[in-house]
């Protein structure tokens, strides 16, 4: 089983490709994307989103990461893509799904969708543009409004030559709001090998991954938020999927990541100390009681100092056996909020 880790703006960064493909169970990492509008950017851009450049294109424990791209003028795009092959990418990702309404407003991500055939011309310029030995991908949702271009944009993805194809399985006006349609991607199965198309979206347990695949009939996976609330949850699919016993990691290892990812996001810029660390923790929340008792000892602190005697207490508190509640108070649940974007 082939599993992704998404591309999370301001999220999913190097650092936690790094922690992520460390701890195991993604075949692949993309990047944020890369605003691209009429120009070429210059490689500082290309290195600052994806630092795994200095190192073949892979993480550190060999994890290829795909360049991803987003923009609507076909030539910027695929002048792009060939820069990010000059410097070493040994893919790129086209993104077509993102919701967000600034990046929306000036044409790009999933209001694309709207207009088949202008995604259909950009996958085609970049897919003539960049070596055929390097992949070009998609990623889309069902729509933008609603599904009813669905198969017309996947079918030109495919037509315009694209190697791979991911669908975020409900429409930009859908969001994040649950459920995920998996059965409606479904659609565009006939005839493409399932290697060649990846589902995405609302997938937080092993239960819904298999549920995911059934579905849809894809062969891939894509972890995204749930990536963040279960680090782990790509071993438990492989081992699930394989017959194998799998036993999920604890608070206590989830805070020893935490520890770990503080030390190298957050200590870098005295002026963001512990956001990405809050941010981690409005997902681990989720899944782990205990990430709530954390978010809301740390929530008001920005002096590293203070921050790491905090951390200091929760692992006291971790190592003194009091058993953490199951359930958090209501006080407690609405002082805590999601600091988290994504794309």
């Amino acid at each position: 089983m082939h599993i992704s880790l998404a591309p999370m703006e301001g999220v999913v960064d190097y650092p936690m490709r790094l922690l992520m493909t460390e701890l195991g169970g993604y075949d692949r990492c993309v990047t944020e994307f890369i605003r691209v509008t009429d120009v070429l950017l210059p490689d500082r851009v290309f290195f600052r989103y994806c630092a795994e450049l200095e190192h073949g294109c892979h993480t550190l424990s060999g994890t290829p990461v795909h360049i991803q791209l987003l923009g609507s003028d076909p030539d910027a795009m695929a002048s792009n893509a060939c820069r990010a092959v000059s410097l070493g990418a040994v893919a790129i990702d086209l993104n077509f799904g993102c919701p967000a309404k600034t990046v929306n407003k000036s044409n790009g991500g999933s209001i694309l969708l709207r207009n088949p055939e202008r995604v259909g011309s950009i996958v085609r310029a970049v897919r003539d543009a960049v070596p055929a030995n390097v992949p070009v991908n998609a990623k889309i949702r069902l729509g933008y409004e609603s599904d009813e271009t669905f198969e017309e944009v996947a079918e030109k993805v495919f037509a315009a030559g694209a190697n791979e194809l991911c669908v975020h399985a409900r429409t930009k006006v859908q969001g994040y709001k649950p459920p995920a349609y998996w059965p409606r991607a479904r659609a565009i199965v006939g005839g493409k090998p399932q290697a060649a198309l990846t589902i995405n979206g609302e997938i937080w347990s092993v239960d819904d991954a298999l549920t995911a695949l059934q579905q849809s009939r894809f062969g891939r996976l894509m972890l995204g938020r749930t990536a963040l609330a279960r680090p782990d949850l790509a071993l438990q699919i492989k081992a699930r999927l394989a017959g194998d016993v799998y036993l999920p990691l604890q608070w206590v290892d989830i805070f020893g990541l935490l520890q770990t990812q503080f030390k190298r996001s957050d200590k870098s810029s005295a002026r963001h100390i512990g956001n990405r660390t809050k941010q981690w923790l409005a997902y681990l929340k989720r899944t782990y009681p205990e990430a709530e008792i954390l978010f809301t000892s740390i929530k008001r602190l920005h002096d590293e100092s203070a921050f790491s005697r905090a951390l200091t207490e929760h692992e006291r508190f971790l190592a003194s056996g009091f058993p953490v509640p199951t359930e958090i108070t209501p006080s407690q649940r609405g002082e805590i909020r999601s600091v988290a974007s994504v794309s």
